[in-house]
């Protein structure tokens, strides 16, 4: 009898032991955790978005807005297709939401057909869990948003080496007002195409290319609606598509195009402001001094703790 007695004493403490060995290493895994979650959110979000060199292992999904939020589950583009090439591959930000890759690669199908193009140049999309970049972009956030370029494309087996040398075409004159003669019809038919595709919201693109536009197009022109100027598109314009249906976590940008345009296709004193007052603003005297405009934090001065919290999942998804 004490032999069994000193079996159970024996017994009893070694799993009081184990009990306690569990207790101690979650409230370790807990302690962890909660670091961890501190450090991130006092860290600077694009540093820790542009570390991530893959997609999270999650459902896809576009989060937050197109200029703080994140993707979960991105797909990437292939470097190179039968109809386009992927640009600047050093950055990594040939990812975007399934349906984004796919609407990019059904319209290099269609540039294709047009009269020496071997397709598209694709340029940035977004990081592999999108979040706020390193450089350039304050948008491209979600993986809804894609740069095309301009440039014309003869050939589509560039090197790596020559996708980071070559630059995009310019089709803006020196003046500003009107597109230059690198401009074509065919970059008018491509623009077309990709605006009336029901998946994308809107385009951005130098104002000169909208001005020409809205002057040579005939017949249906209620796609010309899409097709919103801004600075800085010059080299190539900004794809950026309606948040996919059955998600609620993803904003569509507001206003719409409807509401931007009046109903119209934004051929109007809208567009015009953009090649008169932009260029050369009317000079008004003040009446007092007007007072100092707070600075707005970019993107890259954005934490976690600005992003959706469903974000925090997507960079700590394996």
């Amino acid at each position: 009898m004490r032999f069994h007695s000193l079996i159970f004493t024996a017994l009893f403490a070694a799993i009081g032991a184990t009990g306690a060995l569990r207790a101690d290493t979650n409230t370790k895994t807990s302690s962890d955790n909660t670091l961890v979650r501190k450090s991130t959110q006092s860290t600077k979000a694009n540093q820790l978005f542009g570390a991530k060199a893959k997609a999270s292992r999650q459902k896809p999904a576009a989060i937050g807005t197109y200029a703080k939020g994140c993707l979960a589950g991105g797909a990437q583009l292939p470097e190179s297709g039968p109809t386009w090439q992927a640009m600047r591959l050093s950055r990594n930000r040939n990812w975007g939401h399934p349906e984004m890759i796919q609407f990019l690669k059904d319209l290099s199908a269609k540039a294709a057909k047009q009269p020496g193009w071997a397709g598209l140049y694709i340029g940035d999309i977004s990081q592999p869990r999108g979040g706020p970049m390193l450089s350039g972009h304050q948008s491209h956030q979600m993986g809804l948003d894609a740069d095309i370029w301009l440039y014309v494309p003869k050939r589509l087996n560039l090197s790596r080496a020559e996708r980071e040398r070559l630059s995009s075409t310019n089709v803006r004159a020196k003046s500003q007002r009107t597109v230059n003669s690198n401009w074509t019809q065919q970059h008018a038919n491509i623009l077309k195409a990709a605006a009336q595709d029901p998946r994308v919201d809107r385009i951005f693109i130098t104002a000169p290319a909208k001005v020409w536009l809205c002057e040579n197009t005939r017949g249906n022109r209620k796609w010309l609606q899409k097709i919103r100027p801004l600075y800085g598109h010059n080299t190539h314009f900004h794809v950026r598509m309606k948040c996919p249906k059955g998600f609620r976590g993803c904003v569509t940008q507001k206003p719409t195009v409807a509401q931007l345009s009046k109903g119209g296709d934004g051929c109007d004193s809208t567009l015009e402001w953009w090649v008169t007052d932009y260029l050369n603003p009317p000079k008004v005297k003040p009446t007092k001094k007007p007072k100092p405009k707070k600075k707005k934090r970019g993107a890259r001065q954005y934490t976690m703790a600005d992003l959706p919290r469903q974000c925090q999942g997507v960079l700590a998804s394996n």
